[in-house]
């Protein structure tokens, strides 16, 4: 039987793979086990019954579209009945000012498929906004984020790796430059370069992207992130610098005996000296704080100061973090990090337990590429739940605008509204 509070992600997204198929009558293309579960979860509840029938039946969706585009043409209040009556679950009742966002695997489903038989959304204004403010044009989707970067060579030349196919880039002193199935390679070809020479891997917003570097390290960035590295490791160190948000695999490399440190500075405001590990280090500078968060391995975190350096040990689990007055780091404190949540970006999900509203913005402003600006100050509301990052941005603010904050997208400037 498939527990839908401890339903694991991939499960999930199985489902929801298979919900989508469903609505386009392509059950064929799915597994037998995807369609045992798809057909599972929705003989569980009279709920998931209920959307077993409309996806199974055409006249139903056709239906329900109409339904909506009545209630959409019609005034305020039609609109938020719309939204009670076919996207808020029957038995949340979680106490405010905490949001169940997408909490029941349920809820998924209602959004992604309203997503796909409605096509766009308009969200009603806050309680004392004129009716004149409500949208009657139809606004170009935001799409997520995708694979992409861009690399600076040496030289000041770049490269576009968006649309780049598998295959050989370019030669970069002593290396060769390749991208396989979405990751940017450097293979070393034996030969020791004149002079160090320096290439940087670039994340725009709305971009992620991943590089296997010289040494066999493999990064991930995140949107808004950056990696400047040397085209080969030939000293007693292995350095790179960072900016934004990168996952690390870091491998072994020895010479003369002694392995060679691996070494990421986040800005020049701290320091990640690691020997064979695995660990992800956020410095987004528009973030309170700096984390440092080790999976495995051993790595040591060193942060710079006016009085001086502090440096601190962690081991698995533990997260350092640094917070921040300024642009001056003002302490470093070691407590035990929330891996999943770390690591919930890499994995291809929003992972917003516990978050507040600001840092659920800033999280979709680097993945969507928008801006988000406050009509009247920060909601003080937290949420929790999780959801796949490869969704239009529409899909996302259906589940939060079952909060008591409501939002306006004007273009690529998300407005929210009391």
């Amino acid at each position: 039987m498939i527990n839908e509070t401890d339903l694991p992600d991939d499960e999930l997204s199985a489902l929801l793979r298979a919900a989508k198929l469903t609505v386009y009558e392509k059950l064929d293309q799915l597994s037998a086990a995807e369609r045992a579960a798809l057909m599972e979860w929705l003989q569980q509840k009279a709920e998931h019954s209920e959307w077993r029938d409309q996806l199974n039946d055409r006249d139903s969706l056709a239906a329900l579209n109409k339904e909506y585009a009545t209630f959409k043409a019609a005034a305020p209040e039609a609109l938020q009945t719309f939204h009670q009556q076919y996207l808020q679950p029957s038995a949340i009742t979680e106490p405010a000012p905490r949001i169940p966002f997408l909490r029941r695997p349920w809820i998924r489903y209602a959004a992604a498929i309203l997503l796909l038989i409605a096509g766009s959304w308009y969200f009603r204004p806050g309680k004392h906004a004129a009716p004149a403010t409500l949208a009657s044009k139809e606004v170009k989707p935001v799409m997520p984020g995708q694979d992409g970067a861009i690399l600076t060579l040496a030289d000041g030349s770049t490269i576009l790796l968006d649309s780049v196919g598998n295959g050989m880039l370019t030669h970069q002193s002593g290396a060769d430059l390749s991208v396989t199935n979405g990751q940017l390679e450097y293979k070393t070809t034996g030969k020791a370069a004149a002079e160090a020479t320096f290439n940087t891997l670039t994340t725009p917003k709305g971009r992620q992207f991943k590089i296997l570097l010289p040494d066999g390290t493999t990064a991930w960035l995140n949107a808004a992130s950056a990696i400047r590295f040397p085209t080969q490791f030939t000293g007693d160190t292995r350095r790179v610098d960072i900016s934004g948000e990168v996952y690390f695999e870091a491998a072994t490399m020895q010479k003369q005996g002694k392995i060679v440190p691996f070494i990421v500075n986040a800005d020049n405001r701290f320091e990640v000296t690691v020997l064979g590990t695995r660990f992800n280090v956020n410095a987004y500078t528009d973030e309170p704080s700096l984390n440092t968060t080790l999976l495995e391995g051993k790595v040591a975190v060193t942060m710079n100061r006016q009085n001086g350096k502090q440096r601190v040990i962690l081991k698995p689990g533990d997260q350092a973090s640094l917070t921040m007055q300024g642009d001056r780091v003002q302490q470093m404190v070691v407590k035990p990090g929330d891996v999943g949540k770390v690591m919930a970006w890499k994995n291809g999900v929003f992972d917003f337990e516990d978050a507040r509203i600001d840092e659920v913005m800033r999280q979709l402003k680097r993945w969507y590429d928008i801006e988000v600006k406050y009509e009247s100050g920060v909601p003080d509301i937290e949420f929790v739940g999780k959801m796949t990052r490869d969704i239009p941005l529409s899909g996302l603010l259906i589940a939060l605008e079952k909060s008591n904050v409501h939002f306006r997208l004007e273009g690529r400037i998300l407005i929210v509204m009391p």
